[in-house]
Protein backbone atom coordinates (compact mmCIF):
# COMPACT_ATOMS: atom_id res chain seq x y z
CA UNK A 1 0.00 0.00 0.00
CA UNK A 2 1.61 3.56 -0.77
CA UNK A 3 2.37 5.22 2.07
CA UNK A 4 -0.67 8.05 1.75
CA UNK A 5 -2.87 5.20 3.42
CA UNK A 6 -0.86 4.09 5.64
CA UNK A 7 -0.12 4.11 9.35
CA UNK A 8 3.40 3.56 10.33
CA UNK A 9 2.76 0.86 13.01
CA UNK A 10 0.51 -1.08 10.71
CA UNK A 11 2.89 -0.61 7.53
CA UNK A 12 6.19 -2.05 9.62
CA UNK A 13 4.59 -5.21 10.19
CA UNK A 14 4.58 -5.62 6.22
CA UNK A 15 8.37 -4.93 5.43
CA UNK A 16 11.31 -7.33 3.46
CA UNK A 17 13.07 -6.88 6.63
CA UNK A 18 9.85 -6.92 9.75
CA UNK A 19 9.50 -10.33 7.25
CA UNK A 20 13.13 -11.52 7.53
CA UNK A 21 13.51 -10.70 10.79
CA UNK A 22 10.32 -12.86 12.12
CA UNK A 23 11.64 -15.65 9.77
CA UNK A 24 14.77 -15.43 11.82
CA UNK A 25 13.35 -15.94 15.11
CA UNK A 26 11.26 -18.98 13.91
CA UNK A 27 14.16 -20.84 12.72
CA UNK A 28 15.72 -19.88 16.21
CA UNK A 29 12.93 -21.26 18.24
CA UNK A 30 12.68 -24.42 16.02
CA UNK A 31 16.44 -24.65 16.65
CA UNK A 32 16.23 -24.26 20.29
CA UNK A 33 13.04 -27.26 20.25
CA UNK A 34 15.46 -29.22 18.29
CA UNK A 35 18.51 -28.76 20.93
CA UNK A 36 16.39 -29.81 23.49
CA UNK A 37 15.57 -32.65 21.95
CA UNK A 38 18.90 -33.64 21.47
CA UNK A 39 19.30 -33.27 18.12
CA UNK A 40 21.11 -29.94 17.72
CA UNK A 41 24.50 -29.79 19.38
CA UNK A 42 24.24 -26.90 22.48
CA UNK A 43 27.30 -25.09 20.71
CA UNK A 44 25.94 -24.72 17.20
CA UNK A 45 22.52 -23.75 18.60
CA UNK A 46 24.58 -20.69 20.52
CA UNK A 47 26.29 -19.60 17.01
CA UNK A 48 22.57 -19.97 15.47
CA UNK A 49 20.80 -17.73 18.51
CA UNK A 50 23.82 -14.74 17.84
CA UNK A 51 23.69 -14.42 14.47
CA UNK A 52 21.11 -11.64 13.38
CA UNK A 53 18.99 -11.43 10.74
CA UNK A 54 20.26 -11.28 7.32
CA UNK A 55 18.98 -7.56 5.64
CA UNK A 56 16.64 -7.35 2.76
CA UNK A 57 19.66 -6.42 0.48
CA UNK A 58 21.40 -9.16 1.16
CA UNK A 59 18.66 -11.32 0.85
CA UNK A 60 17.71 -9.92 -2.74
CA UNK A 61 21.30 -10.49 -3.91
CA UNK A 62 20.82 -14.46 -2.91
CA UNK A 63 17.30 -14.37 -5.07
CA UNK A 64 19.14 -13.20 -8.32
CA UNK A 65 21.59 -16.70 -7.87
CA UNK A 66 19.04 -19.41 -7.08
CA UNK A 67 15.04 -17.65 -7.39
CA UNK A 68 13.84 -18.96 -4.44
CA UNK A 69 12.71 -16.21 -1.39
CA UNK A 70 13.30 -18.87 1.20
CA UNK A 71 16.55 -20.51 -0.05
CA UNK A 72 18.10 -16.97 -0.59
CA UNK A 73 17.19 -15.95 2.82
CA UNK A 74 18.65 -19.07 4.45
CA UNK A 75 21.73 -18.66 2.28
CA UNK A 76 21.87 -15.43 3.74
CA UNK A 77 21.04 -16.41 7.01
CA UNK A 78 23.73 -18.67 7.34
CA UNK A 79 26.39 -16.78 5.50
CA UNK A 80 28.46 -15.39 8.84
CA UNK A 81 27.69 -19.02 10.48
CA UNK A 82 30.65 -21.99 10.72
CA UNK A 83 29.42 -24.55 8.83
CA UNK A 84 29.14 -27.21 11.59
CA UNK A 85 26.18 -24.29 13.16
CA UNK A 86 24.87 -23.87 9.80
CA UNK A 87 23.96 -27.12 8.81
CA UNK A 88 21.54 -27.71 11.92
CA UNK A 89 19.37 -24.86 10.36
CA UNK A 90 15.63 -25.50 8.95
CA UNK A 91 16.42 -29.11 10.24
CA UNK A 92 13.37 -31.41 9.18
CA UNK A 93 11.47 -28.10 7.88
CA UNK A 94 9.96 -27.08 4.73
CA UNK A 95 9.04 -23.54 3.13
CA UNK A 96 5.98 -22.70 4.30
CA UNK A 97 6.65 -23.93 7.93
CA UNK A 98 8.56 -21.32 8.20
CA UNK A 99 6.57 -19.10 5.75
CA UNK A 100 2.99 -19.88 7.49
CA UNK A 101 4.00 -19.65 11.16
CA UNK A 102 5.84 -16.13 10.28
CA UNK A 103 2.52 -15.11 8.43
CA UNK A 104 0.34 -16.14 11.05
CA UNK A 105 1.96 -14.37 13.76
CA UNK A 106 2.41 -11.22 11.25
CA UNK A 107 -1.43 -11.42 10.92
CA UNK A 108 -2.12 -11.62 14.35
CA UNK A 109 -0.67 -8.63 15.05
CA UNK A 110 -2.12 -6.73 12.09
CA UNK A 111 -5.31 -7.79 13.74
CA UNK A 112 -4.75 -6.60 16.67
CA UNK A 113 -3.93 -3.35 15.00
CA UNK A 114 -7.35 -3.12 13.33
CA UNK A 115 -9.14 -4.16 16.54
CA UNK A 116 -7.91 -1.60 18.63
CA UNK A 117 -8.72 1.38 15.80
CA UNK A 118 -12.21 -0.28 15.73
CA UNK A 119 -12.53 -0.25 19.16
CA UNK A 120 -11.46 3.66 19.53
CA UNK A 121 -14.32 4.05 16.61
CA UNK A 122 -16.93 2.68 18.22
CA UNK A 123 -15.97 4.39 21.72
CA UNK A 124 -15.77 7.85 20.41
CA UNK A 125 -18.85 7.09 18.17
CA UNK A 126 -20.83 5.81 21.41
CA UNK A 127 -19.32 8.97 23.02
CA UNK A 128 -20.64 11.52 20.05
CA UNK A 129 -24.13 9.46 19.82
CA UNK A 130 -24.73 10.36 23.56
CA UNK A 131 -24.03 13.94 23.12
CA UNK A 132 -26.39 14.68 20.38
CA UNK A 133 -28.55 12.08 21.85
CA UNK A 134 -31.72 14.88 21.70
CA UNK A 135 -30.59 16.90 18.78
CA UNK A 136 -33.36 16.39 16.56
CA UNK A 137 -32.57 16.26 12.73
CA UNK A 138 -34.83 14.98 9.89
CA UNK A 139 -35.13 11.14 9.17
CA UNK A 140 -34.66 10.27 5.92
CA UNK A 141 -35.90 7.04 3.45
CA UNK A 142 -35.33 6.91 -0.14
CA UNK A 143 -33.32 10.26 0.31
CA UNK A 144 -36.62 11.66 0.98
CA UNK A 145 -38.01 13.49 4.34
CA UNK A 146 -39.66 11.16 6.77
CA UNK A 147 -39.95 11.17 10.35
CA UNK A 148 -37.83 13.48 12.85
CA UNK A 149 -35.07 11.07 15.01
CA UNK A 150 -32.07 12.67 16.32
CA UNK A 151 -28.52 12.87 15.13
CA UNK A 152 -27.56 10.84 18.52
CA UNK A 153 -29.40 8.04 17.03
CA UNK A 154 -28.13 8.06 13.34
CA UNK A 155 -24.73 7.79 15.28
CA UNK A 156 -25.79 4.91 17.34
CA UNK A 157 -26.43 2.68 14.45
CA UNK A 158 -23.26 2.79 13.07
CA UNK A 159 -21.81 2.53 16.73
CA UNK A 160 -23.40 -0.70 16.91
CA UNK A 161 -22.23 -1.64 13.24
CA UNK A 162 -18.70 -1.11 14.05
CA UNK A 163 -19.48 -3.67 17.31
CA UNK A 164 -20.57 -6.27 14.88
CA UNK A 165 -17.68 -5.76 13.11
CA UNK A 166 -15.53 -6.24 16.50
CA UNK A 167 -17.23 -9.83 16.81
CA UNK A 168 -16.58 -10.74 13.66
CA UNK A 169 -12.56 -9.45 13.65
CA UNK A 170 -11.88 -11.15 17.02
CA UNK A 171 -12.71 -14.44 15.84
CA UNK A 172 -11.13 -14.18 12.42
CA UNK A 173 -8.04 -12.80 14.07
CA UNK A 174 -7.83 -15.91 16.06
CA UNK A 175 -8.82 -17.97 13.32
CA UNK A 176 -5.18 -16.57 11.45
CA UNK A 177 -3.25 -17.11 14.67
CA UNK A 178 -1.78 -20.95 14.11
CA UNK A 179 1.19 -21.90 12.73
CA UNK A 180 2.73 -25.27 11.36
CA UNK A 181 6.07 -27.38 11.51
CA UNK A 182 5.32 -29.80 10.21
CA UNK A 183 7.54 -30.69 7.08
CA UNK A 184 6.83 -31.52 3.85
CA UNK A 185 2.59 -32.93 3.25
CA UNK A 186 2.29 -31.84 6.71
CA UNK A 187 3.52 -35.31 8.12
CA UNK A 188 5.93 -34.66 10.47
CA UNK A 189 8.03 -37.37 8.99
CA UNK A 190 11.67 -35.66 10.07
CA UNK A 191 10.59 -33.17 12.57
CA UNK A 192 9.10 -33.98 15.89
CA UNK A 193 5.55 -32.63 16.94
CA UNK A 194 7.23 -30.93 19.60
CA UNK A 195 9.13 -28.40 17.61
CA UNK A 196 5.85 -26.77 16.51
CA UNK A 197 4.39 -26.54 19.78
CA UNK A 198 7.90 -24.64 21.05
CA UNK A 199 7.73 -22.50 18.11
CA UNK A 200 4.15 -21.68 17.72
CA UNK A 201 3.67 -21.24 22.03
CA UNK A 202 6.91 -18.59 22.12
CA UNK A 203 4.79 -16.96 19.36
CA UNK A 204 1.58 -17.01 20.97
CA UNK A 205 0.20 -19.34 17.63
CA UNK A 206 -2.37 -22.11 17.62
CA UNK A 207 -1.66 -25.31 15.18
CA UNK A 208 -2.86 -26.28 12.32
CA UNK A 209 -4.70 -29.51 13.28
CA UNK A 210 -4.60 -31.38 9.94
CA UNK A 211 -1.51 -29.42 8.01
CA UNK A 212 -1.23 -30.20 4.58
CA UNK A 213 2.00 -28.40 4.60
CA UNK A 214 0.20 -25.31 4.06
CA UNK A 215 -2.01 -23.62 6.59
CA UNK A 216 -5.31 -23.59 5.41
CA UNK A 217 -6.45 -20.45 3.18
CA UNK A 218 -9.90 -19.70 4.53
CA UNK A 219 -8.69 -18.86 7.52
CA UNK A 220 -6.71 -16.01 5.43
CA UNK A 221 -10.37 -15.57 3.81
CA UNK A 222 -11.59 -15.19 6.83
CA UNK A 223 -10.01 -12.28 8.36
CA UNK A 224 -10.72 -10.67 4.57
CA UNK A 225 -13.95 -10.69 4.44
CA UNK A 226 -13.88 -9.55 8.56
CA UNK A 227 -12.09 -6.80 7.42
CA UNK A 228 -13.36 -5.71 4.39
CA UNK A 229 -17.46 -5.72 6.30
CA UNK A 230 -15.66 -3.35 9.20
CA UNK A 231 -14.71 -1.33 6.03
CA UNK A 232 -18.56 -1.04 4.04
CA UNK A 233 -19.75 -0.36 7.70
CA UNK A 234 -17.38 2.82 7.73
CA UNK A 235 -18.36 3.27 4.06
CA UNK A 236 -22.34 3.60 5.29
CA UNK A 237 -20.95 5.85 8.34
CA UNK A 238 -18.69 8.01 5.20
CA UNK A 239 -21.85 8.22 3.02
CA UNK A 240 -24.31 9.58 5.49
CA UNK A 241 -22.08 12.15 6.75
CA UNK A 242 -21.03 13.01 2.81
CA UNK A 243 -24.64 13.34 2.46
CA UNK A 244 -25.20 15.63 5.24
CA UNK A 245 -22.88 17.87 3.90
CA UNK A 246 -24.11 18.92 0.46
CA UNK A 247 -24.66 22.88 0.72
CA UNK A 248 -28.55 22.37 0.45
CA UNK A 249 -28.34 20.22 3.98
CA UNK A 250 -25.18 21.25 5.78
CA UNK A 251 -26.14 19.81 8.79
CA UNK A 252 -22.28 18.81 9.40
CA UNK A 253 -19.36 19.61 8.60
CA UNK A 254 -15.70 18.27 8.40
CA UNK A 255 -12.82 19.82 10.48
CA UNK A 256 -11.07 22.25 8.23
CA UNK A 257 -7.38 23.16 8.92
CA UNK A 258 -6.01 26.67 8.07
CA UNK A 259 -4.81 25.41 5.03
CA UNK A 260 -7.37 24.00 3.44
CA UNK A 261 -8.10 24.58 0.17
CA UNK A 262 -11.51 22.95 -1.43
CA UNK A 263 -10.80 23.81 -5.25
CA UNK A 264 -7.87 24.88 -7.47
CA UNK A 265 -10.63 26.74 -9.58
CA UNK A 266 -13.10 27.68 -6.88
CA UNK A 267 -11.95 28.98 -3.50
CA UNK A 268 -15.46 28.77 -1.66
CA UNK A 269 -15.09 25.33 -2.13
CA UNK A 270 -15.94 23.00 0.90
CA UNK A 271 -15.85 19.44 0.10
CA UNK A 272 -16.11 16.62 2.44
CA UNK A 273 -13.06 15.04 1.18
CA UNK A 274 -12.41 12.93 4.04
CA UNK A 275 -15.83 11.49 3.78
CA UNK A 276 -14.97 10.49 -0.17
CA UNK A 277 -11.35 9.48 0.84
CA UNK A 278 -13.18 6.69 3.29
CA UNK A 279 -15.67 5.73 1.02
CA UNK A 280 -13.15 5.35 -1.45
CA UNK A 281 -10.80 2.76 0.55
CA UNK A 282 -13.76 0.62 1.32
CA UNK A 283 -14.20 -0.41 -2.71
CA UNK A 284 -10.29 -0.81 -2.59
CA UNK A 285 -10.43 -3.02 0.33
CA UNK A 286 -13.61 -5.47 -0.64
CA UNK A 287 -11.49 -5.81 -3.90
CA UNK A 288 -8.89 -7.56 -2.16
CA UNK A 289 -11.59 -10.05 0.05
CA UNK A 290 -11.77 -11.84 -4.04
CA UNK A 291 -8.76 -12.87 -4.37
CA UNK A 292 -8.09 -13.77 -0.90
CA UNK A 293 -11.20 -15.79 -0.96
CA UNK A 294 -9.52 -17.59 -4.35
CA UNK A 295 -6.77 -18.42 -2.42
CA UNK A 296 -8.34 -21.08 -0.36
CA UNK A 297 -8.88 -23.82 -3.06
CA UNK A 298 -5.45 -25.30 -3.82
CA UNK A 299 -3.83 -28.29 -5.69
CA UNK A 300 -3.74 -31.58 -3.33
CA UNK A 301 -1.72 -31.22 -0.73
CA UNK A 302 -0.05 -27.44 -1.91
CA UNK A 303 0.70 -25.54 -4.71
CA UNK A 304 2.09 -21.90 -5.08
CA UNK A 305 -1.24 -19.93 -6.70
CA UNK A 306 -1.57 -18.64 -3.49
CA UNK A 307 2.07 -16.69 -2.81
CA UNK A 308 1.66 -13.44 -5.75
CA UNK A 309 -1.82 -12.89 -4.29
CA UNK A 310 -1.03 -12.97 -0.66
CA UNK A 311 2.01 -10.61 -1.23
CA UNK A 312 0.02 -7.65 -2.21
CA UNK A 313 -3.53 -8.70 -1.33
CA UNK A 314 -3.24 -9.42 2.34
CA UNK A 315 -0.44 -6.62 3.31
CA UNK A 316 -2.64 -4.18 1.50
CA UNK A 317 -5.97 -5.47 2.92
CA UNK A 318 -4.73 -4.75 6.55
CA UNK A 319 -3.29 -1.67 5.84
CA UNK A 320 -6.10 -0.10 3.73
CA UNK A 321 -8.45 -1.19 6.26
CA UNK A 322 -6.61 0.16 9.07
CA UNK A 323 -6.01 3.62 7.71
CA UNK A 324 -9.56 3.78 6.84
CA UNK A 325 -10.41 2.79 10.54
CA UNK A 326 -8.46 5.62 12.35
CA UNK A 327 -9.04 8.09 9.98
CA UNK A 328 -12.71 7.57 10.38
CA UNK A 329 -11.91 7.74 14.02
CA UNK A 330 -10.35 11.47 13.61
CA UNK A 331 -13.35 12.36 11.12
CA UNK A 332 -15.89 11.66 13.69
CA UNK A 333 -13.92 13.27 16.54
CA UNK A 334 -13.83 16.39 14.92
CA UNK A 335 -16.87 16.58 13.21
CA UNK A 336 -18.71 19.94 13.41
CA UNK A 337 -22.81 19.57 14.35
CA UNK A 338 -25.24 22.33 13.35
CA UNK A 339 -28.28 21.56 15.52
CA UNK A 340 -30.03 24.88 14.80
CA UNK A 341 -29.83 23.69 10.80
CA UNK A 342 -31.30 20.07 11.70
CA UNK A 343 -33.91 21.58 13.34
CA UNK A 344 -34.90 23.95 10.42
CA UNK A 345 -34.92 20.90 7.72
CA UNK A 346 -37.42 19.04 10.35
CA UNK A 347 -39.85 22.06 9.57
CA UNK A 348 -38.76 22.92 6.21
CA UNK A 349 -41.59 20.81 4.45
CA UNK A 350 -44.35 22.77 6.42
CA UNK A 351 -45.03 20.37 9.21
CA UNK A 352 -45.45 16.75 6.03
CA UNK A 353 -42.98 14.97 8.65
CA UNK A 354 -46.22 14.68 11.17
CA UNK A 355 -48.96 12.97 8.87
CA UNK A 356 -47.82 9.60 10.35
CA UNK A 357 -48.87 10.92 13.53
CA UNK A 358 -52.09 13.04 12.81
CA UNK A 359 -53.12 9.27 10.44
CA UNK A 360 -52.49 7.31 13.86
CA UNK A 361 -54.85 10.27 15.54
CA UNK A 362 -57.65 9.88 13.19
CA UNK A 363 -57.37 5.71 13.06
CA UNK A 364 -57.97 6.10 17.09
CA UNK A 365 -60.65 8.21 16.47
CA UNK A 366 -62.09 5.32 14.75
CA UNK A 367 -62.19 6.61 11.04
CA UNK A 368 -61.81 3.78 8.24
CA UNK A 369 -57.74 3.29 7.61
CA UNK A 370 -58.57 3.70 3.93
CA UNK A 371 -60.42 7.32 4.36
CA UNK A 372 -58.27 8.57 6.93
CA UNK A 373 -55.05 7.94 5.04
CA UNK A 374 -56.62 9.52 1.78
CA UNK A 375 -57.75 12.50 3.70
CA UNK A 376 -54.13 12.94 5.18
CA UNK A 377 -52.49 12.31 1.57
CA UNK A 378 -54.62 14.92 -0.20
CA UNK A 379 -53.77 17.65 3.06
CA UNK A 380 -50.13 17.30 2.11
CA UNK A 381 -50.51 16.90 -1.66
CA UNK A 382 -51.76 20.48 -1.12
CA UNK A 383 -48.30 22.05 -0.47
CA UNK A 384 -48.01 25.24 1.81
CA UNK A 385 -48.52 24.67 5.61
CA UNK A 386 -49.28 21.28 6.60
CA UNK A 387 -51.02 22.15 9.40
CA UNK A 388 -53.63 24.96 7.36
CA UNK A 389 -54.19 22.40 4.94
CA UNK A 390 -55.45 19.65 7.29
CA UNK A 391 -57.74 22.34 8.61
CA UNK A 392 -59.25 23.62 5.61
CA UNK A 393 -59.80 19.12 5.26
CA UNK A 394 -61.63 19.48 8.73
CA UNK A 395 -59.31 18.00 10.47
CA UNK A 396 -57.58 19.48 13.95
CA UNK A 397 -53.86 18.94 13.42
CA UNK A 398 -53.43 19.53 17.36
CA UNK A 399 -50.01 19.86 18.70
CA UNK A 400 -47.25 18.50 16.13
CA UNK A 401 -43.90 18.24 17.34
CA UNK A 402 -40.74 16.03 17.20
CA UNK A 403 -41.17 15.25 21.20
CA UNK A 404 -44.21 13.04 19.89
CA UNK A 405 -41.71 10.39 18.40
CA UNK A 406 -39.18 10.44 20.95
CA UNK A 407 -41.24 9.58 23.82
CA UNK A 408 -39.91 5.87 23.87
CA UNK A 409 -36.81 6.91 22.69
CA UNK A 410 -34.49 6.39 25.85
CA UNK A 411 -34.94 2.76 25.33
CA UNK A 412 -32.86 3.10 22.65
CA UNK A 413 -30.41 4.75 24.61
CA UNK A 414 -29.98 2.00 27.50
CA UNK A 415 -29.16 -0.30 24.68
CA UNK A 416 -26.35 2.32 23.63
CA UNK A 417 -25.44 2.99 27.23
CA UNK A 418 -24.53 -0.63 27.22
CA UNK A 419 -21.73 -0.49 24.76
CA UNK A 420 -19.98 2.61 26.81
CA UNK A 421 -19.55 -0.40 29.61
CA UNK A 422 -17.40 -2.59 26.89
CA UNK A 423 -14.00 -3.02 27.72
CA UNK A 424 -11.67 -1.05 25.13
Amino acid sequence: MIPRYSRPEMAALWTDQARYDLWTRVEVLATEAQARLGRVPEDALAEIRRTPAPTAARVAEHERERDHEILAFLAAFCEPMPADAARWVHLGMTSYDLVDTALGHTLARAGDLVLTAAKRLRRVLVDSAVEHWDTVCVGRTHGVHAEPTTFGHKLAGHAFAVDRSLRRLRAARNAVAVGTISGAVGTYALIDPEVEEHVCGALGLGVEHVPSQVVARDRHAELACAVAVLAACVEQLALELRLLQRTEVREVEEQRTGAYQGSSAMPHKRNPTTSERLTGLARLVRGYAGPVLEDVALWHERDLSHSSVERVALADCLIAGHYQVTAATELVETLTVFPDRMAAAVEATGGLVYSSVVLARLLAEGMDREKAYRLVQRAADRGGDFRTALAEEGVDPGTLSPDLFLTRHSVLRYRLEALRGLED
